[in-house]
């Protein structure tokens, strides 16, 4: 086995930058193969996916298929993504200082259809035009946007097919 000496950039050898950067090539080609999830709307250009709510409930993925349960405890824990944390309780042992604003979400698998957490993540004013609970999937009527998170939703599709998965298999 040949030993590679030599320079150094940063304080790390050219050959552990080599196989950095061949490491990073490989999860991108993954990325790109659809062997590894990544956080992109199936819509290119940025405009939202059309969805349509029947019986307080979006019946169909935004994506067109299911999302990462795993993905989806991710966002939900994330305080700076989701922060549902912040208002719902969850069954999540090593995640303190979870919030008693918003219902407790021990269970909500059980109570509420996919279609009925989408609803509730990607628009919930649409069950209830009072509630705090921010529309994760929506832009428009909004007041007091940030002028940088303007035209943006809080959650990507992905996302939030990610956290329906996730909160659907709270039983």
């Amino acid at each position: 086995m040949s030993r590679i000496v030599g320079r150094k950039v940063a304080g790390i050898s050219l050959f552990s930058l080599s196989r950095i950067a061949a490491a990073l090539a490989l999860v991108e080609g993954l990325i790109m193969a659809g062997a590894i999830g990544a956080y992109a709307d199936p819509v290119a250009d940025g405009t939202l996916v059309h969805y349509t709510i029947a019986n307080y409930a979006i019946a169909q993925s935004l994506t067109g298929k299911a999302g990462d349960p795993v993905a989806g405890k991710l966002v939900v824990t994330d305080r700076k993504l989701g922060n549902c944390l912040g208002c719902h309780s969850m069954p999540i042992a090593n995640e303190a200082d979870q919030g008693n604003v918003g219902p407790d979400l021990h269970g909500v698998g059980s109570r509420l259809t996919p279609g009925q957490l989408r609803m509730r993540i990607v628009n919930t004013m649409a069950l209830d035009p009072t509630t705090i609970m921010p529309s994760y999937y929506r832009v428009d009527g909004l007041r007091q946007v940030g002028e940088k998170f303007e035209g943006k939703p809080i959650l990507t599709a992905v996302q939030v097919e990610d956290v329906v998965a996730y909160l659907s298999t709270l039983k």
